[in-house]
């Protein structure tokens, strides 16, 4: 078990939904964990394994997503690095849905017990945690907006503006460089759409200008035209104070 500051990219989401002094910081950051890396594609924790550990993104990307008995999968959440992947499934005994790295990453597994014992003793942090999760519902509410009432283009403009945003918030910067951690394969699980439908749809955004894509590799070329196409704005990501204007941004993935 670890005490160092390896959990720096938790606290730090945390604290961007709720205030949290040096102390809770300190605290959250002495959680006991170990480090676990795993390489593209590879599965975190399935459906029904028994949630003893909350799994924390330390670095790269990753998704979360059901399967039906006939074996068709939805893509319900990406994650970045800081997010907490299973703290949703509260106090209950088995995971509720498959996690799966989409690029190399590291995770850091923290025992259960140990941070709902330090919510108990810190309610700022347990805070924090209700905050995050109440972003988490706020997200997927989006994406029943999104499945549910917008056209394919808006469909996947509207993912990628998220990631986009998500993205520079986590970094505080954004960067020339434009990788894309998901296959179209992927990004169609997510919108509920086929590859080939996403692959017409990306093409027609190029065409318009609005995006530059290769095979993973994607960089929005103009963020106004795209958050239009996408009928997106940020609000319900609940940034707060963290995320710029959407008429000033411009960008790539990282």
């Amino acid at each position: 078990m670890s005490t160092s500051s390896t959990l720096a990219p938790m606290v730090e989401k945390l604290g961007s939904r709720s205030r949290l002094n040096l102390a809770e910081q300190q605290a959250l950051s002495a959680l006991p964990h170990h480090v676990v890396e795993f390489g593209r594609d590879r599965y975190f924790s399935r459906e029904g394994d028994r949630a003893t550990h909350c799994s924390v993104l330390l670095s790269g990307f990753a998704m979360c997503h059901k399967i039906t008995a006939s074996g068709a999968r939805q893509v319900i959440s990406i994650h970045l690095t800081g997010d907490l992947l299973d703290v949703h499934d509260g106090t209950a005994e088995t995971t509720t849905s498959n996690c799966q790295s989409l690029s190399s990453a590291a995770v850091a597994l923290i025992p259960r017990t140990a941070l709902v014992a330090l919510a108990r003793d810190m309610p700022a942090i347990a805070i924090a945690l209700w905050a995050d999760m109440g972003a988490n519902a706020s997200i997927l509410a989006e994406w029943l907006l999104n499945l549910g009432r917008r056209d394919a283009r808006a469909r996947v403009a509207h993912l990628i503006c998220e990631m986009q945003w998500r993205k520079d918030a986590v970094a505080h910067r954004k960067s020339p460089c434009a990788t894309w951690p998901m296959t179209q394969e992927q990004l169609a699980d997510a919108t509920g759409l086929t590859a080939v439908h996403v692959n017409r749809t990306l093409q027609s955004l190029r065409r318009e200008g609005l995006l530059a894509a290769e095979p993973r590799k994607l960089m929005i070329l103009d963020w106004p035209a795209m958050c239009d196409a996408g009928d997106f704005t940020p609000e319900y990501l609940q940034f707060g104070n963290r995320g710029q204007s959407g008429g000033e941004r411009t960008g790539a993935f990282a």
